[in-house]
């Protein structure tokens, strides 16, 4: 063995497995530290890369395998991130707390050609239901919430009433990481509000296993038509950002059919490979509450 050339060789090593490490640490203290989400997953991407490339060349370094698993964490937080980016738009300004005497629902002077009007919560006339969502690929019925989410219920109930969903195709379906059906949105694109937005609620402590039915958004406390039913537990654990406001009682193996027929592009997240339209939604109030 020519000994100058390993040394040579061992020298490139620890310079390249010092420059990933530093990389490395950069990365998943931009991506754990105090930035937007956005660019700490971008910081978090670039860390993963420079990790697993100083991997290569010094894998036994242990503090480089600890921001690597750093980078691990963050990249899996990030791969929701992506599916975030739902339905509502605006500025996080024009979110508005929910009233403490009540419901509040806002005009947004857009909407679409369905557009019903605004609805109205009335504490003393509010009683629990079940809805029944009638698609061309199967039904499925879920159990509002209606005493932890009297805003959200409200405005499905008044919207199913109006027949608002009524013919409207589910626009995406994941299929890795997050594992949900989203759909609301009468023009099946997932951009449309119903020309007025809530306020979240219900979020402290919330998760989103499986049967989980929650209103999708992409502006905190902007929650119109659009919700997402989880037909599978989440790999990892989702922030608390979605007001969860019913879960499915029975109708599960429907969702899972369309989730397990993939999507148009083969992606792990996009419009459902088969179309899948909502032909009515009928809620049924309950004799208990």
């Amino acid at each position: 063995m020519n000994s100058t050339g390993g040394k040579a060789d061992a020298g490139a090593d620890a310079k390249a497995e010092a420059e990933a490490e530093a990389t490395a640490e950069a990365g998943a203290d931009a991506a754990t530290g105090s930035g937007t989400e956005a660019g700490a997953c971008a910081a978090g991407a670039g860390a993963a890369s420079a990790a697993g490339s100083g991997a290569a060349r010094g894998a036994r370094r242990r503090r480089t395998a600890r921001k690597a698993a750093t980078v691990i964490a963050v990249a899996a937080a990030c791969s929701g991130l992506t599916w975030t980016a739902l339905s509502l738009t605006g500025a996080p300004s024009d979110s508005k707390p929910a009233s403490p005497t009540g419901c509040s629902y806002t005009a947004t002077g857009t909407g679409t050609t369905k557009a019903p009007g605004l609805p109205v919560h009335d504490p003393a006339r509010a009683r629990p239901y079940t809805a029944e969502l009638v698609t061309d690929r199967g039904k499925v019925v879920i159990e509002a919430f209606t005493g932890a989410a009297p805003c959200s219920t409200t405005s499905f109930a008044f919207l199913a009433g109006k027949k608002y969903f009524d013919g409207s195709a589910c626009h995406r379906v994941t299929t890795r990481g997050i594992f949900v059906l989203e759909c609301g949105d009468p023009a099946g694109l997932g951009t449309a509000d119903p020309g007025y937005y809530f306020p979240d609620e219900n979020l402290a402590d919330a998760s989103y296993p499986a049967g989980t039915v929650a209103m999708s958004k992409a502006v905190p406390g902007r929650n119109g038509s659009q919700f997402f039913i989880s037909y599978a537990d989440p790999d990892f654990r989702m922030q608390p950002d979605w007001t969860p406001f019913a879960r499915v009682v029975s109708g599960l193996d429907v969702l899972r059919r369309i989730a397990g027929n993939g999507t148009e592009d083969g992606s792990p997240d996009g419009r459902p490979k088969e179309p899948v339209v909502i032909r009515s939604v009928t809620v049924h109030p309950s004799d208990r509450g």
